[in-house]
């Protein structure tokens, strides 16, 4: 099977869910960056996307962890278009990637 070429891209856009209030939150990242949502704290590591083709389906890997929790929530890489293949488990929230950035 070939593999199809990946560019990075600069930072990625990934959207929360408070399941408990209805809240949603588009959070718009560099790599590298951490950001706060809810009791979330999300970095992002890489984001990737088909090579020349910006609109093609995202890969992010991501690190999320709760505030007052030891460990982690999630830790790895999330796809766009099958966000159920690698989710994060919580019980309050939700996070996937919605696409990568380029600047």
């Amino acid at each position: 099977m070939a593999q199809q070429k990946a560019t990075a891209g600069s930072g990625a856009v990934l959207r929360g869910l408070d399941r408990i209030n209805g809240e949603t939150l588009d959070l718009e990242m560099a790599v590298g960056q951490t950001k706060t949502f809810g009791r979330l704290e999300i970095t992002l590591s890489d984001c990737r996307y088909p090579a020349g083709n910006r609109a093609g389906n995202a890969y992010a890997s991501l690190e999320v962890s709760e505030k007052g929790r030891d460990g982690v929530v999630f830790s790895g890489w999330m796809i766009a278009s099958a966000p159920a293949l690698s989710a994060m488990d919580h019980a309050r929230y939700d996070v996937w990637v919605m696409r990568c950035t380029t600047s």
